[in-house]
């Protein structure tokens, strides 16, 4: 990296700024199905970006070829892209503020993880799933990725940032009599994902996971649907998760209130006149962006253009305080902004994203909770989601329920689901569970931008009691 550092130094342009920022990622996946070991997944990669600003535009070109030569021809392309787009653009680009922040940060470091001990891991649990004739597909998978990244500009900045992200993953399928039911450790969509090494693995749950993940498939297949009706709906972590990514995460991005994301994504139901006053949700829900929590997927002290990272509370007793918005975000709107920046890989530029975006744990125990339930459905791990393009109106599906009558949790459900409208949604919120009842959860897969980025976030939250919510099972 020093080298590259030192080239860029050499062909920097006279503009009023540039910028190169480099990431080199090594990725690969282990993947066991039903006994028998996949062909590994693996793949490198690494190049960079350089971005210019002069007279007002901007301009940017990412190349993997790193020789003197490359990063030339890439800063000539961005010099280039700048001089068409001065005077054409949303904002005057000259005037943003820049960073000439210097540090190095190095996340928890996922050293000492073998791969052959993580496949007999996967072998040991994948032949513990069989359990019964009607099991009909399990897998078992860990996917590790370690990511270098650098950023230097012409302001000083000179950083340097090392992160190890781990994903490990269980799913079983069962069938009978037509019916297929599927559980997973923490969702089918990879939702145990995290910064670090192998206690991720034990928090996960993944050692003994095999024969425990396959007996609640089977006892979903002989449970009966979840009923259907307005009732009161406990949801757990990896639930929470998604709730919180689709209708408070997407509707508070900056740049979709600014209607930047309308033709692909989708926009938002908040306007920028909301922030300050609109009562978001109940006086129970408090929000906050939270990148310095080591261990969460989206953790880090800078943002893809150099700007530090700190705590920020989004939403504040119920209250809306503050958008999810980059510092070009926040210049166009004259909102306040924070440190969310961030690229999926050295070829895309950065754009405002959730990082990690969390709800604060309340004062509940679960059993409190369930006590204070006459007759409802408790749910978890998302299985399925809907959502308009405004993230306003919603239905989601979790893996599994059980029915809470009188203050008591009953049998499991299957097929349970959900429905409603963002801030009405969270307004209904009646209690918010202690930190016991708190899980780090998060996804790889938050897609965005065009062109495409599909970025890491990370969400931790509480159990969360909601009262008179649209349940409906499998039969509605």
């Amino acid at each position: 990296m020093d080298a590259i550092k030192k080239l860029f130094r050499e062909l920097m342009p006279a503009v009023e700024f540039c910028s190169l920022r480099l990431v080199d990622e090594n990725h690969e996946e282990l993947l066991v199905r039903q006994n028998v070991l996949q062909p590994l997944h693996s793949k490198r990669s690494r190049g960079a970006m350089l971005s210019v600003i002069h007279r007002g535009g901007y301009g940017y070109a990412a190349t993997s070829d790193l020789s003197r030569s490359g990063l030339g021809a890439a800063l000539r392309r961005a010099c280039d892209w700048a001089s068409q787009s001065a005077a054409r653009g949303v904002t005057d680009f000259s005037t943003l503020p820049q960073s000439s922040a210097q540090g190095r940060y190095q996340g928890p470091s996922a050293s000492g993880l073998g791969r052959r001990d993580l496949i007999a891991l996967l072998q040991q649990e994948s032949q513990a799933c069989r359990i019964d004739a009607r099991i009909v597909d399990w897998q078992a998978a860990i996917a590790r990725t370690s990511s270098r990244q650098m950023l230097c500009n012409s302001a000083g900045a000179d950083l340097e940032q090392s992160f190890d992200y781990l994903i490990p993953s269980l799913s079983v399928s069962a069938h009978h009599d037509g019916d297929t039911q599927t559980r997973s450790l923490g969702g089918q969509y990879n939702g145990f994902c995290q910064q670090g090494g192998s206690e991720i693995l034990s928090a996960a749950g993944l050692y003994g996971a095999g024969a425990r993940v396959a007996s609640e498939a089977l006892a979903l297949l002989a449970a009966p649907n979840c009923p259907s009706g307005v009732m009161d709906l406990l949801l757990m972590p990896e639930q929470m998760m998604l709730q919180i990514h689709e209708s408070i995460g997407h509707p508070l991005e900056l740049d979709r209130i600014l209607g930047d994301e309308r033709n692909f994504a989708g926009t938002s139901f908040v306007t920028a006149d909301m922030f300050g006053h609109f009562q978001y949700g109940s006086a129970l829900l408090n929000v906050t962006h939270d990148p310095s929590r080591a261990e969460q997927f989206a953790s880090y002290h800078w943002d893809d253009e150099g700007h530090p990272a700190e705590k920020t509370w989004l939403i504040r007793a119920g209250v809306l305080e503050r958008p999810l918005g980059s510092a070009l975000s926040a210049a166009r709107s004259g909102l306040p902004g924070l440190a969310n920046a961030r690229a999926c890989d050295w070829n895309r530029p950065p754009i405002d994203r959730m990082a990690n975006l969390n709800i604060e744990a309340g004062s509940s125990t679960l059993q409190e909770m369930i006590a204070a339930v006459e007759y409802g459905v408790l749910m978890n791990t998302n299985v399925s989601w809907s959502i308009d393009d405004s993230r306003n109106k919603f239905q989601f599906g979790c893996e599994y329920g059980q029915l809470i009558k009188h203050g008591e949790l009953q049998g499991w459900l299957k097929n349970p689901n959900y429905r409603g409208i963002s801030d009405s949604f969270w307004r209904s919120l009646k209690m918010v569970g202690d930190a016991t009842t708190c899980a780090v959860m998060g996804t790889p897969y938050c897609g965005k931008g065009e062109p495409a980025q599909v970025i890491r976030v990370g969400h931790a939250a509480p159990a969360c009691l909601f009262e008179q919510v649209e349940v409906f099972g499998g039969d509605a």
